[in-house]
């Protein structure tokens, strides 16, 4: 997982700027589509600011109801065990199978100049991606 840790002074300015309740928004532009063929169903897969880090590889998924965090994120994020609260629902994963999630963690995510808290499930399963993001 490739991660680059931001300065404190991002951090605090991101602390101050996080939002209860508001999703996170992606947005692209028509300058954002050139060279690409419209319309189009490719995974979006992209680098979002999570708890102060780049992350990269992080599934945009328009069917998921839930954000997913996989075990190479929590433990490359140096996530605390005492941040996490519990989740016992369990959630279905893309083979269809039954995954029991470990527990929840709530994290800041910048989407350009946008900072809102999100919960993540943290799943113990493989994943080419490092996290799911749901889109609102």
């Amino acid at each position: 997982m490739s991660v680059a840790r931001f300065s404190t002074k991002d951090n605090d300015r991101e602390s101050k700027k996080s939002r209860k309740g508001a999703s996170p928004v992606l947005g692209f532009s028509d300058k954002d589509k050139i060279e690409t063929i419209q319309p189009h169903n490719d995974a979006l897969v992209v680098t979002l600011r999570i708890g102060g880090f780049d992350v990269k590889r992080v599934l945009v998924d328009q069917g998921s109801a839930v954000e997913v965090m996989y075990p190479d994120l929590y433990r490359g994020l140096n996530l605390k065990p005492e941040d996490r609260t519990s989740y016992d629902s369990p959630l279905v994963s893309f083979e269809r199978k039954i995954v029991t999630p470990r527990d929840q963690i709530r994290l800041p995510i910048q989407t350009g100049s946008d900072v809102v808290e999100v919960d993540f499930i943290v799943v113990d399963a493989y994943s080419p991606y490092t996290a799911i993001m749901a889109r609102p």
